[in-house]
C-alpha cells in the first residue's frame, strides 16, 4: 500500500491567471498564451506561446511518474518542470509496487512521444488514466477540463489549427491569420511540456494520433466516457485476435475522420493494463467489439470486424450530436453565393495634410498635461511613415510594436484631451492601419498595444449615432476595417457581454440615422460582423463542432436590421447590404428554431423584405439590380416564415 500523490506544476510560473482573461475573454487560470513579434536580420516574424500551464505526474512509492517525451520514472520533485505549484493527495492504493513497475512496462508501447499531443493527449491523460489505474479515481476536472474550456473561447479556437500543425504528421498546413503566428514558440513550447522536442514531421500521410484515446484500466474508460457527449469505445486484443488486427486500423482512420468536439474515440488492449476488468465491466464477450455511448449511456453495440457497420453507428453518434441544420436541405443559391470577404474602407488620404489638421487640434487642446510637442513628433514622424508604408505595401516591421506602444499610449491621452469633433483623424489614423495584416496580427499579440484603441472605441459609443459627423463616419469606417480581422474584433469587440452590447447599441443608433453616408458605412460594420458569424457557423456545421451560443446580440442585430430595411427607401446599395447582413445572421444559425424564425415572423419580415422589391420600396421602381433582388426574394421566400 502507498499514498497516491497528484503534483501540479505551473509552467507559467503564473502568467497564466493574468493574461488569459485579456487573450480569450474568460479566466481561465490553466492557459498562458502570448504573441510577439521577433526580428531577426531586419525581418519580423512571429512568434507565439501557449502553454497547458497545469502539467501533472502521479507520486507513489517515492517514485515522480510522468508523461512527456515517452513514461519517465524520477525521484519526486526532481524533474524538468521544476517546484509543484500543489500537491494534490489522490488516496492509497493496493496496488503494489510490482505490479505498477509491470502495468508501466506496458503502457511505454502506448505513451510513446510520437503520440504526445499538446492538447489532446498528453501528460493529464496519463496521470489520469494511472490514478485511475491506482485508486479507481480520476484527477480533478479543473485539469482535466483545461483544454476543452481553452479551445471554447475565440481565441482557443483560432489557435487549434496551429497546435494540431505541430503535431501533424507530414509538412504543416498555412493556418490563418492570428493562429499562424503560433507556430515558431508554441514549438517551444511543447518541448517544455513534453520534456523534449516535438517528434519531427514524419513522411506517413496519417495526420493526428489525438483523436484516439487510451483506456487501460476501468476507471479511466469511465472517466472518459462520462466526460464527453458521445463515445465510441473499440475493445480489442490484436496480439492474440486476427480480427481485431482489421478492425484497429479501421478504428483509427474513423478516429481522425470523423474527430469532433464532444465525441470521443476510445481503445481499450485487452492485453494492456486492466483492460480486461474494463472490458468485463461493459460484459464484452468477444473481440474485436465496439460500443457507443451517449451522455453516458450505451446505445449501440457492433461485434466482429464489421468495418461500414462501425462506421454507421459512428455517423448516427454525429447525427444525434449535432444533427443537419434544415437550411443544409434547402436551394438558397443568392444566399449561398455571397462573398464572405470583409468591406474594407480603404482609400488613404494625403496624410500630412490630415496631420497638418490634427496638430493644430492638438496645439488648441487646453489640457496641460498633453505633451503636445512629443505627441506631435511621435505622429508625424513615426505614425506617418508607418501609415505611408501601409498605404504602398512596404511595411518595414522592425519598430513596429514600439511605435504601436507608444501610438497606443498617446491615443489615450488624445481622447481624454480633445473633444470627439476634433479625433477623427485620429480615428482615420487608425483605420489605415488596420488596412495591414502585419500590424493587426501586432496589434492582436498584446492588449497593451490595443488600450489606446479600446479607449478611442469605447468614446465613439458613448458618443453613439449624435456623435459630430466626421467622428462618427471614420470610427464607423474604422470598425468596418477592424471586425475584417476576426482575432482582433473578438478582442476589441466581442471577447464579452459588455462589449457587445455596446457595440450593438451603437449599430442600431447608426443604422437608423438620416445620413445617406453614415447607413452605408454602418450596413458595411454589419455586412463584416455577418461574414465573420457565418464563417464560424459555417465552420462549426462542417467540422462538427458546437457552434456560437452568444445569441442575445445576434438577435438584437437581426432586429435592428429588419427596422433599418423597413426605413430604407433611398439607397439601394444600403438594401444590398442590409439584405446580405441579415441572410448571413439568419442563415445556418444555430439559434434559427428557437429564437430567429419567430422573431422574423413576428417583425414581418417577409413582407418588408418584398416591398422593397416593389415600386416606392427603394427609390421610385424598388430595387433593380438583378442580384440584389434575387437575394432578397430568396431570404424573404425561404428563410423568413
Amino acid at each position: 500500500m502507498s499514498k497516491v500523490e497528484l503534483y501540479v506544476y505551473d509552467l507559467s510560473n503564473g502568467l497564466a491567471r493574468s493574461m488569459s482573461l485579456q487573450l480569450t475573454g474568460r479566466q481561465i487560470d490553466g492557459i498562458w498564451c502570448v504573441f510577439a513579434p521577433l526580428v531577426r536580420e531586419g525581418v519580423q516574424s512571429w512568434t507565439g506561446v501557449l502553454m497547458l500551464d497545469r502539467h501533472t505526474s502521479v507520486v507513489v512509492y517515492g517514485k515522480e511518474i510522468f508523461y512527456g517525451q515517452g513514461i519517465s520514472v524520477v525521484r519526486p520533485g526532481t524533474s524538468h518542470h521544476g517546484r509543484p505549484l500543489q500537491i494534490v493527495d489522490m488516496g492509497k492504493t493496493q496496488i503494489d509496487e510490482e505490479t505498477l513497475m509491470d502495468y508501466l512496462q506496458e503502457m511505454r508501447a502506448h505513451y510513446t512521444a510520437d503520440k504526445y499531443h499538446l492538447l489532446d493527449f498528453n501528460c493529464n491523460s496519463f496521470t489520469n488514466d494511472l490514478v485511475g489505474f491506482l485508486t479507481g479515481g480520476a484527477i480533478p476536472p479543473f485539469i482535466k477540463d483545461l483544454p476543452a474550456d481553452f479551445l471554447s473561447t475565440p481565441f482557443g479556437a483560432a489557435l487549434r489549427p496551429t497546435i494540431d500543425n505541430m503535431y501533424r504528421r507530414g509538412p504543416p498546413t498555412p493556418t490563418p491569420s492570428a493562429a499562424a503566428a503560433a507556430s515558431s514558440l508554441l514549438t517551444s513550447v511543447a518541448a517544455q511540456a513534453s520534456g523534449s522536442p516535438p517528434p519531427p514531421a514524419l513522411a506517413a500521410t496519417t495526420t493526428l494520433t489525438a483523436p484516439l484515446q487510451l483506456a487501460t484500466n476501468p476507471a479511466s474508460l469511465r472517466s472518459l466516457i462520462h466526460a464527453h457527449d458521445a463515445a465510441a469505445v473499440l475493445f480489442t486484443a490484436p496480439a492474440t485476435c486476427a480480427p481485431c488486427r482489421v478492425a484497429d486500423p479501421a478504428f483509427e482512420r474513423l478516429a481522425h475522420d470523423r474527430a469532433a468536439e464532444g465525441l470521443a474515440f476510445v481503445k481499450v488492449d485487452l492485453d494492456v493494463g486492466m483492460g480486461r476488468a474494463a472490458a468485463a465491466e461493459w460484459g464484452v464477450t468477444a473481440t474485436p467489439t465496439v460500443m457507443y455511448f451517449s451522455q453516458g449511456n450505451k446505445v449501440g453495440e457492433v461485434k466482429g470486424a464489421n468495418i461500414p457497420e462501425i462506421a454507421t453507428q459512428v455517423d448516427l453518434l454525429l447525427y444525434e450530436l449535432y444533427p443537419p441544420h434544415p437550411h443544409t436541405q434547402m436551394k438558397l443559391p443568392a444566399i449561398q453565393a455571397i462573398s464572405l470577404n470583409p468591406i474594407l474602407f480603404s482609400h488613404v488620404p494625403d496624410l500630412n495634410v490630415a496631420m497638418a489638421k490634427f496638430a493644430s487640434f492638438i496645439d488648441a487642446a487646453p489640457t496641460p498635461a498633453l505633451d503636445k510637442q512629443n505627441t506631435k513628433d511621435l505622429l508625424q514622424k513615426r505614425v506617418v511613415p508607418l501609415l505611408e508604408q501601409t498605404k504602398t505595401g512596404a511595411l518595414q516591421p522592425a519598430q513596429l510594436t514600439p511605435t504601436l506602444q507608444e501610438w497606443s499610449s498617446a491615443t489615450a491621452e488624445l481622447a481624454k484631451s480633445l473633444p470627439p469633433a476634433q479625433l477623427f483623424p485620429l480615428a482615420d489614423f487608425w483605420r489605415i492601419a488596420l488596412l495591414s495584416n502585419p500590424l493587426c496580427l501586432a496589434l492582436a499579440s498584446s492588449p497593451a498595444l490595443t488600450a489606446g484603441l479600446s479607449t478611442l472605441l469605447s468614446l465613439a459609443f458613448t458618443a453613439g449615432a449624435s456623435a459630430p459627423r466626421p467622428f462618427l463616419l471614420t470610427s464607423l469606417r474604422l470598425v468596418a476595417n477592424l471586425v475584417a480581422h476576426d482575432e482582433l474584433s473578438r478582442l476589441l469587440l466581442l471577447s464579452s457581454d459588455s462589449q457587445r452590447q455596446e457595440l450593438v447599441a451603437w449599430l442600431v443608433g447608426a443604422l437608423l440615422s438620416d445620413d445617406a453616408a453614415v447607413r452605408t458605412a454602418t450596413a458595411s460594420v454589419t455586412f463584416n460582423l455577418a461574414a465573420s458569424q457565418q464563417r464560424t457557423v459555417r465552420d462549426a456545421v462542417l467540422k462538427h463542432k458546437r457552434q456560437p451560443e452568444d445569441a442575445d446580440w445576434v438577435v438584437e442585430m437581426v432586429s435592428a436590421l429588419v427596422e433599418a430595411l423597413d426605413r430604407e427607401v433611398s439607397s439601394e446599395e444600403v438594401v444590398h447590404r442590409l439584405a446580405a447582413s441579415l441572410a448571413l445572421f439568419v442563415y445556418l444559425s444555430p439559434v434559427y428554431a428557437t429564437q430567429l424564425g419567430d422573431l422574423l415572423d413576428v417583425l414581418q419580415a417577409r413582407a418588408v423584405l418584398l416591398r422593397k422589391l416593389e415600386p416606392g420600396g427603394c427609390g421610385e421602381k424598388g430595387v433593380q439590380k438583378k442580384e440584389v433582388r434575387a437575394l432578397v426574394k430568396d431570404l424573404a421566400e425561404n428563410l423568413c416564415p
